[in-house]
């Protein structure tokens, strides 16, 4: 495989699996790249030598209607499909090539010049540049030290757990409540929307702020099934740890049939993931979260790939689901994937540790921190399920995040497409703000209630 070689390769400790040698921050002459050479965030911040990756020049400005298209006139500058997809493989992932030769006949990939959009408030910049200097991963990597501010710990990362603590830990508005839906998708088409209202909050952003309880938090939210009928009314609560070695994960779970909140300690790692159908382990949503422990973490390099961006025509208010979920994957005519520079990760599974997934190569792009795309492998080596997040920058609230994460099963030709908001009104409520009861085992009775 080819990697373009990038100004931020940082030598062979790029393709060294991390270690307890390498948990220090940056110097302060590294950090002062952020803001010039870097972007605050810690990508490149010229274009690419060719000129098909733009300068980073702050990204959309603030404000404005979430949901207009400022790309709408633009057309796709290649079409790439099974018949032509060899010719791009060097930007293209094993995942993505696998899909050509899945669906031969009906996926493709429209390639749209790239704009480089994305954007936060000036204090997580700030906050930024602070954590490139002071931030520490801790407990082996399970943790982050206690200085560590709001925004990604490692803008200038130096290993593998590095950068996929910055997914884990980038900006998602603070606080915000979301109602959207989540689609298991059978290999002919068929499809039930799973109605799903989302409420989460980072600490700092309660009433009342942070207190001694939220010590190792990273955040609370609660997930509350709307639809089906079957489902309505079953909630899950989580309080996120941040290191979730020192104190697990808690989540509670009620039940609207039995009218009974329960401890749920199986929501993590490959446990089956909420009204997924079997679709996602609740580690692949946002493509990866929770603890990184049962994994050896690579910092392979940087490259250039197709990935999905700008995806605001996947978003269209007046596009439904019908016109967005065909068999094997989402219509093509309304994704949009330009050139980007990612991170690439691979995350191996250690020889203690048991998960389905073996082997997970992710692909995380250099100016949000968000997984862009994830190739999973299973216990025989064999590509299995192909993951995608369909980037948009909300701009009324600075925060690039989701139009749509979607999950490809290779094996069964089935799919799970989550975050959807389409036919949810505005969808995201990045102005909801809640108390520490919010988040309760009696809050989440109450919620349940039919």
């Amino acid at each position: 495989m080819n990697f373009k070689s990038t100004a931020l390769i940082l030598g062979s400790a790029m393709g060294l699996t991390f270690s307890l040698h390498t948990m220090a921050a940056v110097s302060e002459a590294e950090a002062a790249k952020l803001g010039s050479s870097l972007t605050p965030l810690g990508a490149e911040k010229a274009g690419n030598a060719d000129g098909t990756i733009p300068a980073w020049n702050g990204g959309l400005p603030a404000g404005g209607e979430r949901y207009a298209d400022p790309f709408a006139s633009e057309q796709p500058l290649i079409t790439i499909t099974a018949a032509n997809a060899e010719q791009h493989k060097d930007k293209l992932t094993q995942g993505q090539m696998a899909m050509f030769s899945k669906y031969p006949d009906t996926f493709t990939m429209n390639v749209y010049p790239t704009h480089r959009t994305a954007s936060l408030p000036q204090r997580l910049y700030d906050n930024v540049r602070q954590n490139a200097v002071n931030a520490e991963l801790t407990d082996g990597g399970n943790g982050l030290s206690k200085n560590t501010l709001e925004g990604v710990p490692f803008p200038i990362p130096q290993n593998g757990l590095e950068a996929i603590w910055n997914h884990m830990t980038r900006y998602r508005g603070g606080s915000l409540e979301r109602t959207y839906v989540q689609v298991p998708v059978h290999e002919n088409g068929n499809f039930v929307p799973v109605k799903i209202n989302e409420r989460m909050a980072w600490p700092d952003y309660l009433k009342g702020g942070r207190n001694e309880k939220d010590d190792n938090i990273l955040f609370y939210f609660t997930q509350q099934i709307q639809a089906p009928a079957r489902l309505t009314g079953n909630v899950l609560l989580v309080h996120e740890a941040q290191n979730q070695i020192a104190k697990p994960r808690q989540a509670w779970l009620y039940n609207a049939g039995q009218r009974r909140v329960r401890r749920a300690p199986q929501v993590a790692y490959d446990a089956p993931g909420t009204a997924s159908d079997g679709q996602r382990t609740s580690d692949n949503l946002d493509l990866f979260n929770g603890a990184p422990d049962r994994y050896e973490w690579n910092l392979v390099g940087k490259k250039e790939i197709y990935i999905p961006y700008n995806s605001f025509k996947l978003a269209d208010r007046d596009v439904t689901y019908e016109q967005i979920l065909q068999p094997g994957h989402m219509n093509p005519e309304l994704t949009r994937y330009e050139l980007h520079r990612v991170w690439q990760v691979e995350a191996t599974l250690k020889d203690s540790a048991r998960h389905i997934y073996a082997k997970r190569v992710f692909f995380i792009d250099e100016d949000t921190w968000q997984i862009a795309v994830v190739d999973h492998y299973d216990g025989r080596g064999q590509l299995w399920r192909v993951g995608e997040s369909h980037q948009i920058q909300f701009r009324d609230a600075q925060v690039p995040w989701l139009a749509a994460e979607v999950l490809y099963d290779l094996q069964s030709g089935r799919y799970l497409v989550g975050s959807l908001t389409n036919e949810e009104g505005d969808g995201f409520d990045f102005t909801a703000r809640f108390k520490h009861r919010d988040f309760t085992p009696q809050a989440i009775r109450r919620m349940g209630k039919r």
